[in-house]
């Protein structure tokens, strides 16, 4: 079938009002396919939908997946029904999925929107966190159906790290000697950037319901001005520490470069891009997050770039066979980033430590 009818058909699975008018392919993203459908209805009105197409090799239980997606997206519409949330449709056999030999499918509400993969301004890097802690906050007394592990250790620092010195010491590729440096360097960091996942497996944080992909460019804004709507791409929801989630998020917004930036002089952790994002976080979760929980928000910052790089690390010694690459080094590279950008949170740590603290009282 043309991709024309393919649409048409998951459309009509899906039961939904009307016919196809158009459709558009959405370019951002690298693992599922995505596009904006119109609908017309009888009316003549059009009404707007993603499509998804999910990639079944990255996410081989697409059903523990949307069942984990489910049941939050669900949980969040019952208990706060005033507040914007994705919509998954159904099935005549009541599944949020479909599928059959053109793949595996999912339908949406449509959010006009505008989105951000970089920012300089506090008040849109503000609303990140706002609608980053709103999400946790949604979900801190989720009862709804247990969540399953889609991807297994995904966030646990010490297994991580574990899996970097195993592929340096295979060396499959011959390329441990040019990375003697970086590896000394997480041979020295390695505890302390264990410590939360080791602690999180002895059970001393709270098992959350989490996000594990909080990039700035997965919170959508309402058109035209800076108020965030709702968060999106939940293929990564499962259980998981609340720290992490604010540590990946700040990873990637906080940082004045991109984590493949080659010139490492241009790499350091901006104290003020942190304070707006602490500003919108904490107003949200600093009374539903335990001490422990939020005197860890740094050393999660740090634990988790660190986590960042030993897979960059690692799979470039494994000869780039995870992360898809534009040049040969573009795996060490990313991970001398990351190095890099751990290493400034680190000298940073006591002014870091006190920004979140003053932000909490000041929420």
């Amino acid at each position: 079938m043309e991709l024309h009818e393919i649409l048409a058909h998951v459309g009509t699975a899906f039961q939904l009002p009307g016919t196809m008018d158009s459709y558009e392919v959405i370019p951002y993203g690298h693992i599922n396919n995505t596009y904006k459908v119109i609908y017309r209805g009888g009316d003549g009105a059009l009404t707007p939908y993603i499509f998804q197409r999910v990639n079944q090799n990255v996410f081989p239980n697409t059903v523990g997946l949307m069942n984990n997606i489910d049941g939050v997206t669900s949980y969040i519409s019952r208990k706060y029904p005033e507040e914007n949330t994705l919509h998954f449709f159904r099935t005549a056999e009541d599944n949020c999925y479909f599928t059959d030999e053109t793949g595996f499918w999912r339908v949406t509400n449509y959010f006009e929107s505008d989105t951000y993969n970089t920012c300089e301004d506090p008040e849109v890097i503000a609303g990140v966190g706002e609608a980053i802690g709103r999400f946790q906050l949604q979900l801190a007394d989720y009862d709804g159906q247990p969540l399953v592990e889609t991807i297994p250790n995904f966030h646990n620092t010490r297994k991580r790290f574990n899996d970097l010195f195993v592929s340096a010491q295979k060396d499959v590729c011959g390329r441990a000697a040019s990375v003697a440096e970086e590896l000394a360097y997480m041979q020295s960091v390695a505890e302390t950037a264990s410590e939360l996942s080791d602690r999180y497996a002895a059970g001393e944080f709270p098992r959350r319901v989490t996000h594990n992909d909080t990039k700035a460019n997965n919170v959508l804004f309402e058109k035209g001005t800076k108020r965030p709507l709702v968060v999106i791409d939940l293929d990564t929801v499962m259980p998981g520490m609340a720290m992490y989630d604010f540590g990946d998020a700040v990873r990637f917004i906080v940082s004045t470069a991109a984590e493949d930036e080659p010139d490492l002089k241009r790499i350091y952790f901006d104290t003020g891009k942190f304070r707006a994002f602490c500003s919108g976080y904490l107003k949200q979760v600093k009374n539903a997050l335990t001490k422990p929980e939020l005197d860890s928000l740094v050393l999660a910052a740090f634990s988790i770039t660190l986590e960042s790089a030993s897979r960059f690390l690692a799979d470039y010694l494994d000869g780039d066979v995870y992360f898809k690459i534009h040049y040969p080094e573009h795996n060490l590279v990313r991970a001398r980033s990351q190095i890099r950008l751990a290493q400034d949170i680190a000298r940073k740590r006591d002014e870091l430590e006190w920004i979140v603290r003053e932000t909490i009282e000041q929420a």
